[in-house]
Formats: structure tokens, sequence, C-alpha cells
């Protein structure tokens, strides 16, 4: 038996990066999986590889209706819905007084809003099977701040809130809710918020006590882990994936 055995799980942004590398970890582990994105090439083309075990569903997180309908894809094809993570996630860099009303509100659209509608989206389905578990996924920019990506680290710092105020909600109804907390991970994001152009990241790995940048395969063990019944007593939670960037100060050399 799998850790996820029984389980069906909706994972946003789960065409590639993290969410992918967490499909294909909760499939191995038994469960089924809406692979919910955007991208809808590589979303199908995952569920493709996955199998019977996996569907392709379109879902734009900043719309009512498109959560509507993935929510209840989940339900009509799996039969039930007992785990969401709030994976999909957009960046972008600028000074403060560069910083757009526009830019600001995209991503505060896509890593809050989204967060929030998902969070709302899955307490019926989630109360009709009798319990649940929720992961939202942050980042360390929602355990402490970092210069030019202002946007982001609103949304990330709300993602940790949101999670500890649904957390003391939904714990009556056997749904658990905690946050994940990345560093810098070896995933498309940096690429795409520089508009595609290859960045060397290399140089901040150095900086970290593991001496290296993270891996999607790495975070998506602990989204497992918190999906799974060996996180039972974890609800309300931070768990924070980082190298141990989040371990030193300011004064560190």
């Amino acid at each position: 038996m799998g850790r996820l055995a029984g389980k069906v799980a909706l994972i946003t942004g789960a065409a590639r990066g993290q969410g992918a590398a967490a499909a294909r970890r909760f499939v191995e582990e038994g469960a089924k999986v809406v692979i919910a994105d955007i991208l809808d090439t590589e979303g199908k083309r995952l569920a493709d590889e996955l199998g019977d075990a996996a569907r392709y569903q379109r879902l734009d997180v900043t719309d009512e209706t498109d959560w509507q309908a993935a929510v209840e894809r989940t339900v009509a094809e799996f039969g039930t819905l007992t785990v969401l993570v709030n994976n999909a996630g957009v960046l972008h860099f600028a000074k403060l007084e560069d910083t757009t009303l526009d830019d600001y509100q995209r991503v505060i659209g896509v890593n809050q809003i989204g967060t929030f509608l998902g969070l709302r989206s899955v307490v019926a389905p989630m109360r009709a099977a009798g319990g649940g578990a929720i992961v939202n996924v942050s980042s360390i920019e929602g355990i402490a701040g970092l210069p030019h990506v202002i946007s982001y680290t609103a949304s990330k710092y709300a993602i940790r809130g949101m999670t500890k105020s649904a957390a003391l909600e939904l714990g009556e109804d056997g749904i658990r809710v905690n946050s994940v907390h990345p560093g810098m991970i070896d995933t498309t994001m940096v690429h795409d918020a520089v508009g595609g152009e290859d960045v060397d990241t290399s140089w901040i790995g150095k900086k970290l006590a593991l001496g290296r940048l993270g891996e999607a395969g790495e975070i998506a063990e602990v989204v497992l882990f918190l999906a799974s019944d060996d996180a039972s007593y974890c609800t309300g939670s931070e768990f924070v994936a980082d190298g141990g960037a989040t371990a030193t100060h300011a004064l560190k050399l």
C-alpha cells in the first residue's frame, strides 16, 4: 500500500516544476491526481505519462468558474477530493518604485487570491469525504523579506496567514491545512520572471548551508508528507525546506 492510497488530489500549477514533481510522487504513492494548470500541452503530456491515475484540467486559479469546474471534474472522475495542493505561483522582479499596480495585482491575483479560491472551493467536498489535507505552497519570502520582490513577498506572507486561519476553522471537520516554504529551487520560475532569459543562480547555492540549490523533487517529498496520514497531527504549521537560508541573520558574512 502506498502512503497516499485512497487519496484524491487536485494540484495547481502541476504541469511542470514543483507541481509536476508532486504529481508524479503522488501517483507513485497510490493517489489519483488531477493536474491543474493553464499550460495545456505540458499538462496533458504529464497526465498521459501518469496513466489512468491522472487527469488534466485547465484551471486559471484566479477564476471562480474554473475552480468550480476543476473541483466538480475531480469528484466526477475519482469519486471524492481529499487533498488540495495550492502550488500555482508567479514571480515579478522590480524595485518598489518601479512596481506598477498591474504588476502587483497580477502576482497577488495568482498567488494570494488563487490560494484563497482554492481553499474555499474544497471545503464542501472535503467535508463530504470526512476530512482532507490542504498544502499551501508559500516561500521563504513568506518567512522573511527580500528586496525587489514586494508583490511576491506580500503574497507569500498572505498564504502563511491564510493557512493558519483556515486550519483553525477547518480542524473540526478533520481538514488539515499547512504551508510549505521552499527556498531557492532549481525550476523555471526565475527564468520566466525575467522574460525567458537565462539566469545564473549557482551563486545563490554557494551562500547556503548545504552549498546548493534545491530540487523540485525535494519539495515534493515535503508536500507528500503533509498530504499523507503520516502528518495526521500537523495543521496550521510552516514547513521550511531552504537549504539553511533562514537559519542565518543579516550579520552573516
